[in-house]
């Protein structure tokens, strides 16, 4: 994968998530769906655990198994990507706070949720603008990888584990946090 493509990939993949959200409506009464979320998460917090043994085995010299585990990582990434395309393209999204779940934040709502809204919204917004900055990195790493360009990815992969490891994690908590208003 050249670098064109990368960045490609990496202004259309935000872009058709962002259309995704604001300007088609595909929803859709199917029940399995509503399970998506909770795969989401799952996918998150297993890529979170394959990431750090990966770092555990490339710094103890079990590359083979750290070549595993990333390949691991990467599908996982793909997977993730469908499934929450597939339920943000088929369901409205979901406000924090809504415990009526009308899709209106009304001002009673909010006054009992207080401050969460503010800790939940900063969170969110940190993982949405650090996902956008991990698939660029993921997909230079990964070509580099691929290519056995070692120095090229130690290099970003020096920015690229952090980034990733803090969205597998944060997606989790995004989740926990919006899950009661599902």
């Amino acid at each position: 994968m050249n670098k064109y493509v990368i960045i490609i990939f990496s202004v259309v993949v935000p872009l058709l998530i962002a259309t995704l959200f604001f300007a088609i409506d595909t929803s859709t009464d199917a029940e399995w769906i509503h399970y998506l979320p909770k795969v989401n998460a799952s996918l998150n917090g297993v890529s979170a655990v394959v990431l750090i043994l990966a770092f555990y085995f490339i710094k103890t010299g079990k590359e083979q198994i750290h070549i595993r585990l990333m390949k691991f990582a990467f599908v996982l990434g793909l997977l993730f990507m469908v499934s929450y395309v597939t339920y943000h393209a088929s369901v409205p999204s979901t406000v924090f706070g809504d415990m009526d779940r009308d899709g209106v934040l009304q001002d009673a709502e909010k006054s009992e949720i207080g401050g969460m809204r503010t800790v939940y919204l900063v969170l969110l917004l940190s993982h949405i603008l650090m996902a956008a900055t991990a698939l660029p990195l993921i997909l230079t790493a990964f070509t580099y990888a691929l290519k056995d360009k070692r120095e090229k990815h130690r290099k970003v992969v020096r920015y690229t584990f952090p980034v990733w490891l803090y969205v597998s994690i944060t997606g989790v908590l995004v989740y926990l946090l919006i899950s009661p208003y599902y």
